[in-house]
């Protein structure tokens, strides 16, 4: 019997696993490849990447787990607050500058700088105060109350309706990053994700050197043939004293039995496969919702310096993405003289992903292309070498209106079986790794407890015998006789 059983080796699987590797574990992963949504591979000294692309700093559990592994993320060294909108792109930004630099009606203008007003003031005032670390309180507590922050309206009902066009499309381009319309996610969500976005809190401005992958290959590396490929899990049933995992591998049922197990897949295949979880934590997860990816990543070949080449992210607002990302900005910062090539991802999450989901990856390709090179100013179509569209149904995890209710169900896990993923929380990557490290505490917790009690079991059966009381020695009871 294993020690632990972990369901699923993306990000949170593989956090949950590292710290279980002194244990005998077993970790299940029904793709060809670990990493889940973290997937970048390497193109010389370029990378093309398909997911998370940026991570928490210094004191994070993402940190953390990068010092343990030995993999290096340095911060993000070109802007962050980059946008080309109505043929301008502004390189040098901040939210607060962008109706003043960029071309829009003085209405679409007023409109913006009211909104941003109203936006700023509920951050300053009210998120950044509430979302602030207290001594002595638990991650979870504090978790909890970033969900219950405003979250019985849409962020919609906060931000209105009858925005001019302009204004509307500044907001929705930021918000919809959460993979979830205006109307979808909760008013509190909302207003975090300009907290995250605007780094006023623990951002996430660290990348990766390497490319992303880079940190799941070492931890998959590490923990060597206890990882299994392509093993499609069926069932988790919770027995008494041990979890039976039943899957499919290579056209072959299977099972193992272990002692915990660690769910660490999307909500909906934990309330799947997860047969046996208590009613209302099934009920929970079912409750999650998502939003979806379409990614593109593109390798280029241009020669020269670049009007990007000091840019990390670029807004854009009114285009077939929201964002995009210049994954060659940590080689740019490293360079003396600027090298050829270089390597875009863009994406289109929430109801832009929608709109491509029914479209050929060529086709997303293409049209991802011609709106790149469009706010690039006509300079990057022509040097495009390589060309790659991932699309994820489930892609992240976005807060809703009530979603708070059920975060206390989803975090008491169920006897045996602990729950990790990015779903646990609002911090995407860095959920993803607190959650698979608490998990693993837990697991960990229960194992020493099964051998703590184990130890005494077998302490007492093989004690000796007290000896029989000798009567001729003329002592306690049988002297007085």
């Amino acid at each position: 019997m294993k020690d632990v059983a972990v369901i699923g080796a993306g990000l949170a699987g593989l956090s949950a696993a590292w710290r279980m590797r002194h244990w005998d574990s077993v970790i299940l992963e029904s793709d060809a490849r670990v990493g889940g949504r973290i997937h970048s591979e390497r193109r010389g000294r370029y990378w093309l990447n398909w997911g998370g692309h940026v991570y928490a700093g210094p004191g994070s559990s993402t940190d953390h787990l990068l010092n343990e592994v030995g993999v290096t993320a340095v911060e993000v060294p070109g802007s962050l607050g980059a946008i080309s909108m109505n043929g301008k792109f502004i390189s040098d930004s901040f939210f607060a500058s962008y109706p003043f630099r960029l071309p829009m009606s003085m209405k679409a203008r007023a409109a913006t700088v009211t909104m941003g007003m109203k936006i700023m003031s509920s951050l300053l005032l009210k998120y950044v105060p509430m979302v602030r670390i207290r001594p002595g309180e638990s991650g979870a507590s504090r978790q909890q109350r970033i969900y219950d922050f405003d979250n019985d309206r849409t962020f919609r009902d906060f931000i209105g309706y009858g925005l001019p066009e302009d204004a509307e499309a500044l907001f929705t381009t930021t918000v919809v990053r959460a993979t979830g319309a205006m109307d979808e996610i909760a008013s509190g969500f909302g207003i975090g994700y300009f907290n995250l976005v605007l780094g006023l809190g623990q951002g996430l401005n660290r990348g990766i050197v390497g490319g992303p992958s880079t940190l799941t290959g070492s931890i998959a590396a590490a923990l060597g043939d206890r990882i299994e490929l392509g093993a499609d899990v069926q069932e988790v049933v919770q027995k008494k004293g041990s979890v039976l995992v039943r899957y499919r591998q290579g056209g072959v049922d299977k099972e193992v039995e272990a002692r915990t197990a660690i769910l660490a897949t999307t909500s909906s295949v934990a309330k799947k496969v997860g047969v046996n979880l208590p009613a209302d934590l099934r009920d929970a997860l079912g409750q999650i919702k998502y939003g979806p990816h379409v990614v593109t990543a593109f390798l280029t070949n241009e020669t020269g310096p670049q009007k990007w080449d000091n840019v990390y992210a670029i807004a854009a607002p009114k285009k077939s993405f929201a964002i995009a990302t210049n994954q060659a900005s940590i080689v740019r910062g490293t360079e003396k003289e600027r090298q050829p090539g270089g390597s875009f991802m863009v994406f289109s999450p929430g109801p832009l992903g929608t709109a491509l989901l029914d479209k050929s990856e060529e086709e997303i390709g293409e049209t991802h292309l011609r709106d790149l090179d469009d706010i690039l100013g006509g300079k990057i179509a022509d040097h495009v070498v390589e060309t790659k569209t991932i699309k994820l149904v489930e892609g992240s995890p976005y807060c809703f209106p009530g979603r708070g209710k059920i975060q206390p169900t989803l975090l008491r896990g169920a006897d045996r079986v602990f729950l990790a993923g990015d779903y646990l929380g609002t911090l995407y990557t860095e959920t993803s790794i607190t959650s698979g490290f608490q998990a693993a505490q837990e697991a960990a917790s229960l194992l020493q407890t099964d051998r703590d009690v184990a130890l005494r079991s077998v302490s007492i059966l093989s004690a000796p015998a007290a000896p029989e009381p000798d009567e001729t020695k003329g002592s306690g009871a049988a002297s007085i006789r």
